[in-house]
């Protein structure tokens, strides 16, 4: 009986480990799960330990996720480098043209849906009403503001300064700073110039880039193997330095953003039967990986090598296409921090007591379509810019710290939200300009 139970419990032990093995998404749920419990026994609310303890055990567990994020961010730019170009030099011109055009007016396109879908969820449900009046007198750098309207301005001469910035100066300082869109639009620029070149010298080029990506994704797959044990200390230190208690009194305002998240995922959906002609459910399942890494790492840089993979043999599209999409999309396609932009801006604006008249909802908007684009892809990178959009709509940037206790929780679904457009544009461009697998597309079709 007793030599029965024990095989048993081997067979089930090796059965768990073979379910776990080959799946990410499931490992990473684990560890998502496992993380935000231990956390919360760390968390100096329980009263088991200090403070000072807990944040100490909290950045050694944070230490692998650390590890992680350097890891991939180390490889980012000459993968982005290599992506861009290699997805351009892969392209005739007349294609390109049709590509990049298109691109550019799609991610256009669906940023605006998201901030407008943002604006309605605002004011249909007006959040910041909701707002308990103990959240505001925790908070003593909050100030009372007079309740007429803020006199906004559109900014018409910082227009000319803001382009000419985005062409950099010295492409080697904006890599060591990190400035991501203005390496995209020089790397764009140095791809089409290679087609300029004659296919002798054209040749060896591409050979060099493809092998720098290669060796980027190899080092991606090493960095892989780090993921559950730092989807767990993320989740851990998280936990147990925010706790439960921050989410009092903004329980609504949270409800409001995923829910505008949601609809955005519905959105995508339908442009993946639509203009995808794929099962929306196969697509999500395909690419659940890139959503919880995306997740739990709250940073679309960090996921853009799974993504490129994910979309290249999952989804099975061109490499063509998707070396052209997702670095780009990384940096300039984020569509989930532009409704949380927009949402958090007017419930900011609400929690203060100002009424926002329409003409300074569309300078919200405006300022967000164009705030979003520069978004930078790490963790917290949406905080910086919705600083510069409240104070460019003259809200007061101090309502920041409202928010501040749920942001990260709310980053996390943002990042997945802009990772899932990302990935739909991709199956959206494949079908349109895309070297078409029939025997794909009858698997996949409704």
């Amino acid at each position: 009986m007793f030599d029965t139970e024990i095989k048993s419990l081997k067979s089930l032990n090796h059965y768990l480990i073979r379910l776990v093995e080959s799946r990410l998404w499931l490992k990473v749920i684990i560890a998502l799960f496992l993380g935000v419990g231990f956390g919360l026994l760390l968390s100096p609310q329980n009263g088991w330990i200090s403070k000072e303890t807990a944040d100490i055990a909290g950045n050694w567990l944070a230490l692998p996720g650390v590890l992680f994020l350097k890891l991939v961010q180390m490889i980012m730019i000459p993968l982005i480098v290599a992506s861009i170009i290699t997805g351009i030099a892969s392209n005739d011109k007349d294609n390109l043209k049709k590509l990049g055009g298109g691109v550019l007016l799609y991610f256009l396109g669906t940023t605006i849906v998201s901030v407008s879908l943002g604006v309605i969820l605002s004011q249909l449900f007006r959040p910041g009403r909701f707002l308990h009046q103990q959240a505001l007198a925790e908070h003593n750098e909050i100030t009372a503001v007079p309740t007429e309207n803020p006199e906004l301005s559109f900014g018409i001469e910082t227009i000319p300064d803001a382009i000419s910035n985005l062409l950099p100066e010295n492409p080697l300082a904006s890599m060591v700073s990190g400035e991501m869109l203005s390496i995209v639009i020089f790397t764009i620029i140095i791809g089409v110039a290679v087609l300029s070149l004659e296919n002798a010298l054209l040749r060896p080029v591409k050979l060099l880039l493809t092998a720098i990506q290669e060796v980027c994704m190899t080092v991606v797959k090493w960095s892989m193997l780090l993921v559950p044990i730092a989807v767990f200390g993320l989740m851990a230190q998280l936990t147990s330095s925010v706790g439960l208690s921050s989410l009092s009194g903004l329980t609504y305002y949270v409800g409001v953003v995923l829910l505008g998240l949601l609809l955005l995922v519905i959105f995508y959906l339908g442009l993946i039967v639509l203009l995808g002609k794929a099962n929306p459910m196969h697509f999500l399942k395909k690419i659940r990986d890139v959503q919880l890494l995306a997740f739990s790492t709250t940073s679309s840089a960090a996921v853009m090598p799974l993504s490129l993979q994910t979309a290249e043999e999952e989804l099975k599209v061109d490499k063509t296409i998707s070396n052209f999409i997702i670095p780009i999309g990384a940096t300039v396609n984020m569509d989930g921090t532009a409704l949380y932009q927009t949402i958090t801006t007017l419930f900011i604006a609400q929690a203060y007591g100002l009424e926002m008249s329409l003409l300074n909802i569309i300078v919200v908007i405006v300022t967000i379509v164009a705030a979003s684009i520069g978004t930078p892809a790490i963790p917290g990178g949406g905080v910086v810019i919705l600083a510069s959009v409240l104070g460019s709509v003259g809200i007061p940037a101090e309502g920041i710290i409202i928010i501040i206790g749920v942001e990260r929780l709310l980053g996390m679904f943002r990042t997945a939200v802009n990772v899932t457009g990302d990935l739909t544009a991709c199956m959206v461009f494949n079908r349109l300009y895309g070297i078409k697998n029939t025997e794909i597309l009858k698997k996949e079709a409704l």
